[in-house]
């Protein structure tokens, strides 16, 4: 076996493992490099391609533990061969990128995916979006610390450059040096910041008052949040201007600008764009109504459901949190759309601090738009019905009543309790009609429930119900608490006039006083103690000494609780 082969005149030395390994990871990295270009960091796009890159690496160092990567101006090219070769000459070419700016070699270590990757991604992007009097990317390479990564570079510029450019890769090489080796290390390269050490003072040089002034000016100007100022100038730009043209840009600038905002949390400049937009929109004269409309809907793109989820998810992984004040006037621009998203996060988040900025958002749009909270009671998914029932609860909303009602149909226990105790806290006349049919529930903590709520709120209506419960034998089959919550109930409703049947209860004499009718007689007691008139108080007092130690207790609690 042969360890050379031909290449035109040269002979190149056998790959100690197949170039398309190499191929495969410059492919990649390239990819990377186009995506850092095209897409914002949170971007899906964006992260699969920098884990394809990171993923290349793989088999790279099964293979080897350095990889040299010689660069010309249209190729990378490793052991003498190309692996990566893009001819035209733009800043769109990655081996054009390096070449142009003096870097002839790139050296990669392992672990270079994980520490160097994402930031020399960053230095292309600079580089590619950099004016003609900015850095180059010898001079920002030279001002990163990579871990895993080397270079060499010829310097251009001076003397010897023609005679450079038309040597061989070879010769060349010998020509190329590493940042390290240049004399005085990082002092080798010239930054472009002046140093006040090259100047000498003078007559007219200015003094240190002069000197902390221009200092603080400079600190102040770069520490003012500039995004505002120039929002409101193109708002005015967007009023004063009636050419569609000029207002249709503005529109354009509007909608990238509330995307980039949001997406690197800058909640307080959103929501003022936000909020200007729907200003401008009504103030604008001689306004087109597509244009208007485009301004409306940036309002409108926040409480998309996807675009609203996204939001809140990232809100709900990220571990940093922007103040609550910017996301609190971010939420004020919702809109009643929105309400569904925020109702279904609270219900399943796990972010405290979240769901209080929720629950007031929440709060403001069930209250100013009461059609959408009954929309959603009705809604299939069960987390956004629950919140929705809490809420209308606590806003004591009687227009909810009627989707309520609907729920005493439901076959989750859960959702006919849930609306039970919404119609307790609304407790308008309505409500309290429709807790009636709750009365006769299957579940007995609904019953329960719809019982109490009635007795304590004073529903005279729903007495013949509950007098009708108290006579039949369900009731006597029940538990001591339901019979306690339907006497206690007809005690508080019927008054007067209810003495007559618990009396009897209460004093029930030979067939009827069998020892099974103890708690009725009790509960009748209880009743009584709760109507508390003299009539009421005569029949306790004639069964204060009653030979049933349960009947004789209740007797005396109910005496001290009518007394009190």
């Amino acid at each position: 076996m042969t360890n050379a082969v031909e290449s035109g005149s040269e002979e190149l030395e056998e790959p100690p493992f197949p170039p398309a390994v190499v191929s495969e990871m410059l492919k990649s990295f390239a990819k990377a490099v186009r995506a850092h270009q095209l897409y914002l960091p949170n971007n899906p796009m964006y992260s699969r391609a920098l884990d394809s890159a990171r993923e290349s690496f793989v088999p790279l160092w099964q293979q080897t533990d350095n990889l040299e990567i010689e660069i010309t101006e249209t190729q990378f090219r490793w052991i003498g061969r190309p692996v990566l070769e893009e001819a035209d000459r733009t800043t769109e070419s990655l081996p054009w990128t390096f070449y142009k700016d003096g870097v002839r070699e790139l050296k990669l270590q392992p672990g270079f995916e994980n520490k160097d990757l994402a930031q020399l991604l960053d230095i292309l992007q600079r580089v590619r979006k950099a004016s003609a009097d900015g850095d180059d990317l010898l001079t920002l390479l030279w001002e990163c610390e990579f871990e895993s990564l080397q270079y060499k570079y010829v310097e251009l510029g001076g003397e010897g450059d023609g005679e450079l450019e038309g040597m061989d890769s070879g010769e060349q090489r010998s020509h190329i040096v590493a940042p390290s080796s240049v004399e005085g290390g990082e002092a080798g390269l010239k930054s472009s910041v002046a140093n006040m050490e090259d100047f000498d003072s003078t007559l007219y040089f200015l003094d240190d008052r002069e000197i902390e002034y221009l200092q603080t000016e400079i600190k102040r100007d770069f520490s003012t949040d500039q995004r505002i100022p120039v929002l409101a100038s193109l708002f005015d730009t967007f009023e004063q201007e009636s050419d569609p043209t000029v207002r249709e840009e503005i529109c354009g600038i509007l909608d990238y600008f509330l995307l980039i905002l949001l997406s690197t949390t800058q909640y307080r400049t959103a929501a003022y764009l936000l909020r200007e937009s729907g200003v401008a929109a009504e103030r604008a004269v001689d306004i087109l109504q597509q244009q208007r409309q485009r301004l409306s809907d940036l309002s409108e793109l926040l409480s998309d459901p996807a675009a609203l989820g996204q939001l809140l998810q990232a809100l709900e992984d990220t571990p940093l949190r922007p103040p609550q004040l910017e996301l609190n006037e971010l939420f004020m621009q919702l809109k009643p759309r929105a309400l569904e998203s925020i109702l279904g996060w609270i219900g399943r988040s796990n972010n405290s601090e979240l769901r209080i900025l929720l629950e007031n958002a929440a709060s403001r749009l069930a209250a100013s738009h009461t059609a959408e909270l009954v929309r959603l009671i009705g809604s299939d998914d069960d987390v956004v019905v629950h919140e929705a029932i809490r809420r209308a609860s606590v806003l004591k909303s009687p227009a909810a009543v009627p989707a309520l009602g609907r729920l005493l149909a439901a076959e989750e226990p859960e959702l006919r309790l849930a609306a039970v105790t919404a119609l307790t806290e609304i407790a308008s006349p309505g409500a309290m009609q429709v807790l009636e049919r709750a009365i006769a529930d299957d579940d007995r903590d609904i019953r329960i429930a719809s019982v109490r709520a009635l007795g304590s709120r004073g529903s005279k209506p729903a007495l013949p119900r509950i007098e009708a419960s108290l006579k039949s034998p369900a009731l006597r089959e029940s538990n001591l608490t339901e019979k306690m919550a339907f006497f206690e109930a007809y005690g508080l409703l019927a008054g007067e006039a209810g003495v007559p049947l618990l009396d009897g209860l209460l004093h029930a004499k030979g067939f009827r006083a069998k020892k099974e009718d103890t708690e009725l007689r009790a509960c009748a007691a209880m009743a009584l103690g709760k109507i508390s008139s003299p009539q009421a108080l005569e029949s306790l007092q004639r069964a204060a000494g009653d030979k049933d130690v349960i009947v004789r207790n209740a007797v005396s609690r109910a005496i001290r609780g009518a007394s009190a």
